[in-house]
């Protein structure tokens, strides 16, 4: 039988490091969310991938997987985003597999239309932006601000792609579509496999859709360092663009 596209099952991944503070309120927010608008039973799941924290993550994540049957926790011994992602979509059983980050930055609202473009516009990977004309941007510095679209810029240049926004923490897509990304190469473990999988996907002409947010900075992403993060960027876009060329993706 057929199965019916509004109800595809799908996972989102919470990549956590050292977040004991505010994981359990936003887990639990999460989740409400979820449960209201899609009450099927068995219909998703939320996936707490830790990589690397030393504080109480772990415990309050198995705690969470305890009282709340949709939730379940990845625990990895290395940090990096990349290898968290890579590691939980490897091991996905769901039609649909993405991410978000825990501070839900990204609007909770903006993933109905991601499901909906995902399931029913013909989309393979949705990605939020928020140097689209319709986003909405709140709260964010001036310095991080000329940062991202410098970046953004440079990654155009040098890679010859189109996508708008390549590092927001905001992305769905088709589970049957992962292992071609990943052998096509997007396989960093780090920030830069975020950034990976809309150039790989552009490359070899994924239907690729982008999605206007709004978006609400974090306080605590202020302490990111944003010049060892950008040099961290530019070796990993020459690594991607070498891999690119060495393999004719």
């Amino acid at each position: 039988m057929k199965q019916n596209k509004s109800k595809k099952a799908f996972e989102i991944t919470i990549p956590v490091l050292d977040e004991a503070q505010t994981l359990e309120q936003q887990i639990r927010l999460l989740h409400a969310f979820l449960k209201k608008h899609f009450p099927t039973p068995g219909q998703w799941s939320i996936l707490i991938a830790d990589n690397g924290s030393t504080d109480d993550t772990p415990r309050i994540a198995e705690e969470l997987c305890q009282k709340l049957p949709e939730v379940r926790f990845l625990r990895l011994p290395e940090r990096g985003v990349g290898l968290a992602l890579k590691t939980s979509w490897a091991q996905a059983t769901s039609d649909i597999i993405g991410y978000m980050d825990l501070d839900f930055s990204t609007d909770l609202r903006h993933f109905l239309q991601a499901y909906d473009m995902l399931t029913q516009k013909g989309c393979q990977l949705v990605y939020g932006t928020r140097l689209h004309p319709q986003s909405r941007v709140i709260g964010r510095s001036l310095k991080r601000e000329i940062s991202s679209r410098v970046f953004n810029f440079i990654l155009k240049r040098y890679l010859g792609i189109h996508f708008s926004d390549g590092m927001c923490g905001f992305k769905f897509l088709h589970r049957d579509i992962y292992p071609h990304l990943y052998k096509a190469g997007a396989q960093s473990n780090g920030w830069f496999f975020s950034t990976e999988l809309l150039a790989v996907a552009e490359w070899t002409h994924i239907n690729l859709c982008e999605l206007p947010v709004t978006w609400t900075d974090d306080p605590h992403n202020s302490r990111v360092k944003i010049l060892p993060l950008a040099l961290q960027y530019l070796k990993a876009m020459k690594k991607l663009k070498e891999w690119k060329m060495e393999n004719g993706v």
